[in-house]
């Protein structure tokens, strides 16, 4: 596989997960919390990264750029995976209350609370309301983000050859 196909692949992969993501809120009726939103925003970031990359087609030293920008954003997107799963492991008189959907929020208050709060997340965010094979939804995420971060590692610091370890 070449460069391009790599990265476009890893593009696909986002573009799936977020349709995924669109389908459990749109036809399952599962309202996503201030995390999953920002879990969201992780797996776009990723994607587009991706997608440039794979537009770009880039030489090694590109390559080693969008390592390092695959892996911080698929790093911030894990941290909010594991802030989640953090939440939804807490017993229950510690579980934060349950606050306004991300919407309202972003209709009444100012951004950047709007992202405090939303980092920080709710009592919604602590709620499993869907599992695959014994993983949340946040579980699931920080799976792919983990594949993702070895993913923009190996690209930031593999020596020699791009071509050489993406070939075979």
């Amino acid at each position: 596989m070449k460069v391009r196909a790599i990265f476009a692949l890893i593009f696909v992969v986002c573009a799936g997960l977020l349709g995924v993501a669109f389908y459990m809120e749109h036809v399952m009726g599962l309202e996503p919390c201030p995390l999953c939103w920002l879990q969201r925003f992780g797996f776009m970031g990723v994607g587009l990264v991706s997608l440039l990359a794979a537009l770009h087609g880039p030489g090694e030293v590109g390559v080693r750029v969008y390592g390092l920008l695959l892996t911080v954003t698929a790093g911030a997107g894990l941290g909010v995976a594991g802030r989640q799963l953090w939440l939804q492991n807490l017993p229950a008189d510690q579980v934060p209350a349950c606050g306004p959907s991300v919407d309202y929020m972003l209709e009444v208050l100012p951004f950047m609370e709007v992202l405090s709060t939303a980092l920080k997340g709710t009592g919604d965010c602590a709620a499993v309301v869907w599992r695959f094979l014994g993983l949340s939804i946040p579980g699931w995420s920080a799976v792919f983000f983990v594949l993702l971060v070895i993913m923009g590692l190996t690209m930031l610091f593999h020596r020699g050859r791009v071509k050489t370890w993406l070939v075979t």
